[in-house]
Formats: C-alpha cells, structure tokens, sequence
C-alpha cells in the first residue's frame, strides 16, 4: 500500500513536533490527524467553543484541500469535547460547515485536550 503525506502551512503543524503528520492518504482516502482551534502560527488557542470549532474545521479543511479533497468528502468524524455541555455550540458551527450531506460522526467527552482546547476534530475524507 502506497501512504502519502500531506503538510501545508495553511494549518498548524504537529503539536510540539510529535511524531505525526497532518494527514495521510491511503488508496482512495485521507486520513486527518486531530485538529484543535489553533490558527497556523499561533502559540495559544484562544475563544469560545464556537470560535475554537470554527478554526479547527478551517484547519482541517485546508489540509483536505491540501490533499485534493473537501468537507464536502468527509465519510467520517470523531469530535472530543472537554465538556458536553458545548454540544449544542460545537453542533452549529459545524453543521454550518459540513454541507448538507454530513459524515458519520461520533462525539466524546474528554478529561483534557492538549493547550486547554475545548474541542479537538478528526476525520476521514474520501478524495
């Protein structure tokens, strides 16, 4: 199986140089890698779930264009949220984001997120 690495600026890179890439593609698929609401370049996350899940959604969306692909493509998502009481919140935006034809999904509660996120998002994209 041929495995390619995707990497752009437009995202930030692997937190603190962990031993991952943004994204993978295998076959027919991308493979995302977490992403939390950190603004490529920035040191600090910062804002309100919403704010927090409407860069973690640009985040992936520049790498799924990054790797010939969309939103639109996404075949399945896992949302972790610090606190599901920001359910109802993380939902809008992302259902303003995801199109009218959403992924699977599952969403979790977590003890704690790297940097103090509030919501991390992973995926899985078809290209």
């Amino acid at each position: 199986m041929d495995k390619t690495v995707i990497r752009t600026e437009a995202a930030p890179a692997p937190f603190q140089g962990a031993p991952y890439n943004q994204a993978i593609v295998a076959g027919d698929f991308v493979f995302v890698a977490g992403q939390l609401g950190l603004a490529p370049g920035a040191t600090e996350i910062s804002g309100d779930i919403a704010a927090q899940t409407g860069q973690a959604l640009a985040n992936l969306s520049a790498i799924l264009e990054a790797a010939g692909s969309s939103l639109e493509n996404l075949v399945k998502t896992s949302v972790f949220l610090v606190d599901l009481a920001d359910f109802q919140a993380m939902n809008e935006v992302y259902a303003s984001r995801v199109g009218d034809r959403p992924p699977a999904r599952s969403t979790f509660q977590v003890a704690k997120l790297p940097s103090g996120a509030l919501v991390e998002i992973e995926a899985i994209a078809h290209l």
